[in-house]
């Protein structure tokens, strides 16, 4: 059942892809051309493996472990920075402990040629962790996390079918996750703060 069933409002049609012609959008501003990909080696690969497994470890630790000297991890990790391979160092946060008890994948199908007006006022949103613009039965591809299901219902009836690209929405409720990026206690040694 659509989200639109769940709150009498019928579902919507058309969306991204397809659907009803919808007049031509103004070109916004010149965007520019992205890098191009940059091949890593296995340094870099391992390198970039052990900043996901702890993005606050030390380059001496970096570098011992991927065994090349300080000043090599130290260039490596600023030309992988430069690069925009690694684009920053977050905290891994679970959500339920943080309070945000609820989470949920949201599929929304959108207007034709509106993606860059719903992606702006989707991060506005609170509680919004990411969005993708996808191929498929659906246009985006949302992932919230809210106290309880209270403020994601209201975040979904409320704020998000109020956008008007907004065609319909189906939300998906996270019963368990699992962090992929979380050091596995099998695999060897961590890397130590010096």
């Amino acid at each position: 059942m659509t989200d639109e069933q769940m709150a009498g409002a019928g579902s919507g049609t058309g969306g991204a892809l397809g659907g009803a012609p919808v007049p031509p959008v103004a070109p916004g501003p010149a965007v520019p051309p992205p890098l191009p990909p940059r091949p890593l080696d296995p340094i870099d690969r391992s390198i970039v493996r052990l900043l996901q497994a702890d993005g606050r470890a030390s380059i001496r630790s970096v570098a011992e472990q991927v065994h090349v000297s300080r000043a090599n991890a130290y260039a490596r990790i600023n030309r992988l920075i430069d690069d925009g391979v690694i684009r920053g160092f977050t905290a891994r946060v679970n959500h339920e402990r943080a309070g945000q008890g609820a989470s949920a994948y949201i599929t929304l199908k959108i207007v034709q040629n509106s993606w860059r007006t719903v992606r702006e006022q989707l991060r506005e949103l609170p509680g919004a962790a990411h969005i993708a613009l996808v191929s498929g039965d659906f246009d985006v591809l949302l992932l919230v996390h809210t106290p309880d299901n209270r403020t994601l219902r209201e975040l979904v009836l409320t704020r998000l079918q109020s956008i008007p690209e907004v065609l319909s929405t189906r939300t998906l409720l996270v019963f368990e996750e699992t962090d992929l990026l979380a050091r596995d206690p099998s695999a060897g040694p961590t890397i130590t703060e010096d």
